[in-house]
């Protein structure tokens, strides 16, 4: 391991993970964020806690099994770093739990959103939910019974389930059953008022009796399973990869419990129960206080209740692409003019990327599209366009990333249907995932053949697009457009090509070139490194970091996520400050910039965070930013962030996050919407 990356330099991935979900969190406490603004938090932290288990959690507890004690750089082994986590989440759930009970749902309650007790319904509520119940839930509530007939059901993962005992009244004999939540209903079942919401689970509870006709009902527990997801995909040359993500999928509904979240409530016998059948162990039961599987609150933000929630941001269409006029816009045109900048959500995906490829697709000129697809939506228009440029007799390549974690199935269905009207559809590099966004088209121009590319931060989805922070850059330079033909090449032929003329591309270049420019920049007296990211692990890079320090190297970096670097460090990295932003959209673009105000700085974005995974078992790319425009661009935006101290936190060298003080009461995701606002009206 690098000499300066060691116990003492070096924050464990896992436990800085939680400090983030932390992190978003605290945002549920914030005075001035709406009500259901803060119900939404709540669900996104649940969520994000729920893929931690299934990946990470779920990872540490196989090395475990297998007896792999070999420690990360802080010095932890997986046994050590499981206890962390144990201690960690204990405490999250019950400041979560107390959040939701004592604040949360009793500010809801007085602005009408109620979530009620059906034992306290009245007898009109009480008929509606028997309704609700005999229409919409009885024919897909399955009872499992346990008997020597029926073993142990399976219970699939994330799954809400009710542990239920009866008693057959003749023979007395008792018996246990199961009974799923559907996850195809929504999680609270709405009263007619249209904003009292009693759990589906409770509902359920409340009509056994209509699931075990002349059975008395013991008694009833609700419990909730998290599984491994955490499957690696074996290639080979030979194998075909779309059957063996197809199987993957199904081995993943059966993997190893990892986590089991009860109330703490549920008697002894009955948990013994549980983990006895599943395989569980007491280190991976939770006793929970509030109501299991908060992501339910998505459905309570919902609600038509603007007043409780941000007032809404429609993103700007970039002045360059505005038309007074009726005629369409020439995107083409513009892009010849000079590099096109898209700041999601402040620019409008829409009017951007979206009708790039929907120009692209329609315009007689064009020859070719070459699309990568990590994530994106099931009514992509993106995906329509390019179906639309196949049956139009253009050659569409789509590479369609199958390895995308919990996107699969999605992208499994896309690919089948890009491939029933004749686009190419290829899955990339063996052992590698593609995790790049980029797209490229050929048009006819005269004589000659002209390259337009896009290359994101950011997943080709409109969904995310408004809500995530990306940057992505339409471009007609010939120089990048031969380096992103030559990967294309790379990812769906035998191409063997490692070195491009503009752009640095994983797994060979990414780590190289980022590395020289730091060390670039340690050489300068007036060294200044500025990073904004999603994660930084990778202890090389954070060597290098270190290293640029101690020769006196000022570096600032924004790290949304996990952040393995300690700042301030005397001696080592006391001219480094981290800072994070959490806020009402989440930090997402990847923006590297070299050199101090008054020369010439360099400026690489891209979708590669700094972690080995991005650097080293990834296609991803880098690419400059030359153009003087964009350049103000990207400064404007990277001063904003680091001037923020309204959602900023920043990180010590005692490892641990704090809030930015609040001086000038800058809120970066507001200035930049205002900056936006303010292009558009043609006053900047």
């Amino acid at each position: 391991m690098a000499d300066l990356v060691n116990a003492d330099t070096y924050v464990n991935r896992e436990l800085s993970w939680l400090e983030f979900n932390k992190r978003v969190f605290s945002l549920t406490g914030r005075e001035d964020f709406p009500l259901l603004e803060k119900a939404k938090f709540l669900a996104i932290w649940s969520s994000n806690l729920d893929e931690f288990f299934q990946v990470r959690v779920a990872g540490l507890k196989e090395q475990l099994a297998y007896g792999l004690k070999s420690s990360t750089p802080d010095g932890l082994s997986p046994g050590q770093q499981l206890a962390a986590i144990r201690a960690d989440v204990d405490a999250q759930y019950s400041e979560v739990s107390k959040r939701f009970l004592a604040e949360i749902a009793p500010a809801l309650a007085r602005e009408g959103i109620v979530f009620s007790d059906y034992s306290t319904l009245d007898d009109d509520d009480r008929e509606f939910l028997d309704e609700q119940f005999r229409e919409l839930v009885f024919p897909v509530v399955t009872p499992l019974a346990v008997d020597p007939s029926h073993p142990f059901p399976y219970i699939s993962n994330l799954s809400l389930n009710l542990a239920i005992f009866v008693r057959n009244p003749e023979t007395g004999l008792t018996r246990f059953a199961r009974v799923k939540i559907p996850p195809i209903l929504p999680r609270f079942v709405v009263l007619p008022d249209g904003e009292r919401f009693v759990p589906l689970e409770e509902v359920i509870a409340s009509h056994l009796g209509s699931l075990f006709p002349g059975m008395e009902v013991l008694g009833h527990h609700v419990f909730r399973v998290t599984r491994n997801a955490d499957f690696e995909v074996e290639e080979d040359e030979g194998g075909d990869l779309l059957m063996t993500i197809e199987s993957e999928l199904t081995q993943r509904r059966f993997g190893r419990v990892v986590r089991l979240e009860v109330h703490p409530d549920m008697p002894d016998d009955v948990l013994d129960l549980l983990m006895r059948e599943m395989g569980a162990n007491e280190d991976d039961v939770y006793r929970v206080e509030g109501p299991l599987d908060l992501s339910g609150l998505w459905n309570v933000f919902d609600l038509d209740r603007p007043e409780l929630k941000f007032d809404p941001f429609t993103g700007i269409t970039p002045p360059r692409l505005a038309s007074s006029s009726t005629e369409q816009v020439d995107f083409f045109e513009v892009i010849r003019q000079g590099d096109l900048m898209a700041h999601h959500p402040y620019d409008t995906f829409s009017s951007t990327v979206e009708a790039f490829v929907r120009r692209a697709s329609r315009d007689p000129d064009v020859l070719a599209i070459k699309i990568t697809l990590y994530r994106t939506n099931r009514d992509s228009q993106i995906m329509q366009s390019l179906i639309d440029a196949a049956r139009g007799g253009k050659q569409v390549v789509a590479l369609v990333e199958l390895k995308a974690r919990f996107d699969e199935a999605r992208n499994i269905e896309w690919a089948q249907r890009l491939e029933d009207v004749g686009v190419h559809v290829t899955y990339g590099v063996v052992g590698l995932k593609t995790h790049t966004k980029l797209a490229l088209v050929m048009r006819r121009e005269g004589d000659r053949v002209v390259r337009y590319a896009h290359i994101g931060t950011g997943n080709y989805n409109e969904n995310t697009a408004r809500i995530y922070e990306d940057v992505g850059v339409f471009t007609s330079d010939q120089a990048l457009g031969s380096d992103l033909s030559d990967l294309f090449n790379y990812l769906t032929g035998y191409s063997r090509q490692t070195q491009y003329r503009s752009v640095a591309v994983s797994p060979q270049g990414i780590r190289r070139r980022i590395v020289e420019l730091i060390e670039d920049e340690a050489s300068r007296d007036d060294g200044h490194i500025t990073m904004k990211m999603n994660s930084l692990v990778d202890a090389g890079i954070i060597e290098a970091l270190y290293r640029a320090s101690q020769e006196g190297t000022r570096i600032d970096l924004c790290v949304r996520g996990i952040c393995g670097l300690v700042p301030g460090i005397p001696g080592i990295s006391e001219n480094i400050s981290v800072r994070s932003i959490v806020g009402r959209y989440l930090e997402h673009s990847r923006i590297y910039r070299f050199g101090a105000r008054g020369r010439e700085r360099t400026y690489l974005y891209g979708s590669a965070d700094m972690m080995p995974r991005n650097l080293d078992r990834r296609v991803e790319v880098l690419a400059p930013i030359s153009d003087p425009d964009l350049q103000f661009r990207i400064d404007e935006m990277l001063d904003v962030v680091f001037a923020d101290d309204n959602l900023s936190w920043e990180l010590g060298s005692d490892r641990e996050w704090t809030r930015v003080p609040v001086e000038h009461g800058i809120d970066a995701h507001v200035a930049l919407q205002e900056l936006a606002q303010t292009r558009a009206s043609g006053t900047l």
